[in-house]
């Protein structure tokens, strides 16, 4: 009878599950939304390739292009120097924040979990004692049903 109560109780404090993923999302500001999205796709091969592809088209127009339609000359490729610094400088915080966000949301996935398991372990233990008062239970009318013989 004692198991009775404990699994009404238990019953009486079930939370729903929770998805962490989207509520993480739905706090996030556009900017922060940005910063995890490149952060997601810059260190991609797609991205890798459209900087390698980028880089070698640049650097063999200005070397192989005749010198009148050469807009960075060789060797020093200024611009493609600037523009390849502004695209770090410009990439690295934001690389850092999406970083930091998708770490807060791994924490948060890791607290869920950690709630949920702790439930399941006390739903566990109180169906372990219903199953072994059960048993004892069976115990008992079994031996009532022998002395009866």
């Amino acid at each position: 009878m004692k198991s009775t109560v404990s699994f009404a109780e238990l019953k009486r404090k079930r939370t729903p599950l929770r998805n962490i993923n989207i509520e993480h999302r739905e706090r996030l500001t556009r900017v922060e939304l940005f910063a995890v999205w490149i952060t997601e796709h810059v260190g991609t091969m797609g991205f890798f390739a459209l900087i390698l592809l980028w880089t070698l088209a640049w650097l063999s127009w200005n070397i192989f292009a005749p010198r009148s339609l050469q807009f960075d000359p060789f060797p020093a490729f200024v611009f493609w120097l600037f523009i390849s610094n502004m695209i770090q400088i410009l990439l690295m915080p934001l690389i850092m924040v999406g970083q930091n966000l998708q770490g807060k949301h791994s924490e948060a996935r890791a607290e869920a979990d950690f709630e949920v398991n702790k439930q399941a372990e006390q739903e566990i233990e109180m169906i372990i004692t219903h199953l072994e008062n059960q048993e004892e239970l069976l115990h008992r009318l079994l031996a009532r049903i022998e002395n009866d013989r």
